[in-house]
C-alpha cells in the first residue's frame, strides 16, 4: 500500500504518512458475516459522512487539527479470502506500528481486527485487549471455518492467552462461550460496571489495543449492523467508557461491524464517526 495521504479521507487526517501520529485505513471485508452482510462499504460512508463532524470534541476538550493524523485508504482486500485478508491487514498494521505511529483500523467485519490485533502483538508482545461488543466471538469455529466475525476473539487468545483479553458489554453467545470465557478472559455480561477497577489493575504502563464491534450499542439509536442485539449501551455510555481508557497507553485500535445500507437514516453512520473521531482522540491524548 502506498503510504500517503488519500485524497478521500476521514476528518482531519490529511497529513503526509512521515508526519503523521496517527494513521487510519480501512478494511472492507464481510466475507464470514453470519448474518447480514454489508461491513465492506462501512469505510467509505464513514469517512464521506465524517465532514458534517466537527475536529473539535466537546466531549473530551480536545481537536483532530491539533494532532497529524493521515487517512491511507482501503485495502483491497481478495474477496472470500479470509486468510489472506488476515495477513494483509496484519502487514499493514506492522508497517503502521514499526514506524511508530498509532494504528487505526476502519472495518469491515470483525474478523479485520485479527490481522490487527496480531500486529500490535507483534509490536508489543505484552499488550492488553479490550473488546467492547454484544457477542463473545469465543467461538472455536462458525460452521468448521476457524476465520469467522464469530471466533475472532477466541484466535486472538491463541497467541494472547489467558489474563490478557477483557471483554465487556457481552450480552449474545452459545453457554459454551460464556463457560469458556470463565476459565480463559475477564467476560463482563450487559454492561462494563466492573471496567474502572480492571483497568486500575493494568495500569496505564502496558500497551493496551482496544477493538469497539458497533453492535455494542442498543440497535434503538444503531439499527446500522448485521447482528443488532437488543440490550445495549448508549452513545455516552462510550463516552464514559473513552473517558476511563483516556490514561492508557493505547497503541492501535479498530471499530468495526457497520453496515451502513441498513440504516437508512444515516444514524448508524453518524454515531459511528463520532465514536471515531473520540477513540482517535482518546489515543491521541493517552
Amino acid at each position: 500500500m502506498n503510504m500517503t495521504s488519500n485524497i478521500h479521507t476521514f476528518i482531519g487526517c490529511d497529513a503526509s504518512f512521515k508526519e503523521a501520529d496517527l494513521v487510519i485505513f480501512g478494511a472492507p471485508f464481510d466475507a464470514t458475516t453470519s448474518f447480514r452482510p454489508g461491513t465492506r462499504f462501512a469505510a467509505d460512508y464513514i469517512r464521506m459522512d465524517s465532514y458534517g463532524l466537527e475536529t473539535y470534541s466537546p466531549y473530551m476538550d480536545l481537536d483532530l487539527d491539533d494532532y497529524k493524523l493521515t487517512d491511507i485508504g482501503n485495502l483491497d482486500l481478495p474477496f472470500g479470502n479470509a486468510e489472506k485478508m488476515v495477513q494483509m491487514v496484519e502487514e499493514t498494521g506492522s508497517n503502521i506500528l514499526q514506524a511508530g505511529k498509532k494504528s487505526f483500523l476502519i472495518g469491515g467485519e470483525h474478523l479485520v481486527s485479527l490481522g490487527q490485533i496480531k500486529a500490535a502483538f507483534k509490536a508489543y508482545p505484552n499488550m492488553i485487549l479490550l473488546h467492547f461488543d454484544a457477542h463473545a466471538d469465543l467461538r472455536s469455529d462458525y460452521m468448521g471455518e476457524s476465520l469467522s466475525h464469530a471466533s475472532v476473539i477466541r484466535r486472538a487468545w491463541d497467541f494472547l492467552g489467558d489474563s490478557r483479553i477483557f471483554q465487556f458489554c457481552i450480552r449474545s453467545g452459545e453457554r459454551s462461550e460464556f463457560e469458556w470465557a470463565k476459565a480463559h478472559t475477564h467476560l463482563e455480561k450487559f454492561n462494563f460496571d466492573s471496567l474502572e477497577s480492571t483497568l486500575s489493575k493494568i495500569g496505564n504502563a502496558l500497551p493496551v489495543y482496544v477493538t469497539i464491534d458497533l453492535d455494542v450499542f442498543d440497535p434503538s439509536i444503531f439499527p446500522g449492523t448485521g447482528t443488532p442485539e437488543p440490550g445495549g449501551i448508549f452513545f455516552n455510555d462510550m463516552i464514559k467508557i473513552l473517558n476511563l481508557l483516556k490514561p492508557l497507553n493505547i497503541v492501535a485500535a479498530d471499530v468495526v461491524e457497520l453496515s451502513p445500507h441498513y440504516d437508512s437514516s444515516g444514524i448508524s453512520t453518524a454515531l459511528a464517526c463520532k465514536v471515531i473521531r473520540e477513540l482517535m482522540l482518546t489515543m491521541l491524548d493517552s
